[in-house]
């Protein structure tokens, strides 16, 4: 090769760095300036520290611990309004949630009987994460806790225009709005009051029903090339409400993940599933739920196996019939 060819490609591959340098330096200051309006658009939150040993799965699923948090200064603590356990399997490029309902009756590490979520107002998200792996032999390794005002801002940053979602029915007991049927777009405290709906005849199975729809109606927002641009402000707004173990690197590594393999969608189950569980009513308790564990720890293990099929466990099934 001349001296003239070798100098034209250098020359060449001189230029591709800087252009290369120039976008990568125009995308980190587009990311700090939207995550900065982001933080702009939140207040700051006081928040509790939590412990949690967190337990890494043999097979390198990363499961999470997503508490949707009711936080009620006047009250002192905070106190689940819903449980989930969220798998996402970076080799296959899915994404799995199981709900769990609040009301299932069982024994607590180091207290007595209770419904499920009273192990977070005892003892945060560790006593919660003990609890489903006595019950459940769940390994999870992460936990994420969002409060409503920060649901509401979240949804708010992702989607201006709002969440399209279909009403089933009149709601408006208990959640703070009031929704008409039919389909529309509803913002972010919309959206959280049609997950938290449960005033009819499905009550709590008909809320984790709502929830599974919000889930997947927001992964297909975020994942679409608008909710990618706006995810540094999305992280921005929420930041303040979110309290999780998962660092900063972790966190920015499973997102760029999942944005990569983009799931089709999110499968779900609700535990406990249909013909596993009684009504039972407890003095000092109230209304629960008697669950057979052993049939729906074989309905989880197979859910997040991929063999629910197999086994002939419905992954939509936990609704009354």
């Amino acid at each position: 090769m001349s001296r003239q060819n070798r100098y034209k490609r250098k020359s060449r591959v001189l230029k591709l760095t800087a252009a290369l340098l120039a976008v990568s330096a125009a995308v980190i200051g587009y990311f700090v300036y939207q995550y900065q309006a982001g933080i702009s658009m939140a207040e700051p939150v006081e928040q509790q520290e939590y412990e949690f040993h967190g337990e890494k799965s043999l097979d390198d699923k990363i499961n999470v611990l997503l508490l949707g948090v009711d936080a009620r200064p006047d009250e002192g603590k905070s106190r689940t309004d819903s449980i989930m356990v969220a798998q996402y399997d970076p080799k296959e490029g899915t994404a799995k949630v199981i709900s769990i309902m609040r009301d299932i009756y069982t024994e607590i590490p180091g207290y007595k009987n209770y419904k499920i979520n009273t192990a977070f107002y005892l003892g945060g998200p560790e006593l919660l994460r003990e609890t489903l792996k006595d019950d459940f032999d769940l390994d999870i390794e992460y936990y994420a806790l969002i409060d409503f005002t920060g649901f509401e801002k979240m949804v708010d940053a992702l989607a201006p225009d709002g969440i399209e979602m279909d009403v089933e029915k009149k709601m408006s007991a208990n959640i703070g709005v009031s929704l008409e049927p039919g389909l529309q777009r509803l913002n972010g405290k919309e959206l959280l009051g049609y997950a938290r709906f449960r005033k009819d005849a499905e009550a709590d199975f008909g809320r984790v029903r709502r929830q599974q729809q919000v889930i997947n109606a927001l992964k297909d927002e975020f994942l679409s090339v608008s909710g990618v641009i706006k995810l540094p402000k999305l992280i921005g707004t929420a930041q303040p409400y979110i309290q999780t173990n998962l660092q900063g690197a972790e966190l920015l590594a499973i997102m760029k993940d999942v944005a990569m393999h983009r799931p089709d969608k999110v499968e779900t189950l609700t535990i406990p599933i249909q013909n596993s569980y009684t009504d039972v009513r407890y003095e000092g308790v109230g209304l629960a739920l008697d669950i057979d564990f052993e049939t729906n720890k074989e309905a989880i293990r197979s859910f997040l196996e991929g063999d629910s099929r197999k086994s002939g466990i419905d992954a939509s099934s936990g609704q009354r019939d």
